[in-house]
């Protein structure tokens, strides 16, 4: 009896907290779309850079710890890794500046 009277109040109540969302989503229109999406892209691209820098780093000092000769040839490929990481990570705050131009 308790679920019964519970799940009928539960059921009448929920008319009472519907609303029309079209005159709110009207006011905001795709504003809050971009910048969310521009928010995202910068975040996302630098956990990723991050994430890929720090795996570089740590595999190249493990390959010079091992053999201390080829430290020339690890830290030039090394150094080109970072700068195309780091790339993709300020082209994604070149779009991320795109987005938020469109919104103002």
């Amino acid at each position: 009896m308790k679920k019964a009277i519970l799940l009928a109040t539960l059921f009448s109540a929920l008319p009472a907290f519907a609303q029309e969302m079209v005159s709110s989503a009207s006011a905001v229109g795709n504003s809050a779309y971009f910048a969310i999406g521009a928010s995202l892209a910068i975040g996302m691209a630098a956990l990723g850079g991050a994430l890929a820098q720090g795996k570089i780093g740590s595999s190249a000092m493990d390959g010079i710890a091992r053999n201390p000769q080829a430290q020339g040839n690890m830290f030039v490929s090394m150094i080109i890794g970072l700068v195309l990481i780091e790339s993709l990570v300020i082209y994604s705050l070149v779009i991320a500046f795109m987005l938020v131009g469109k919104i103002g």
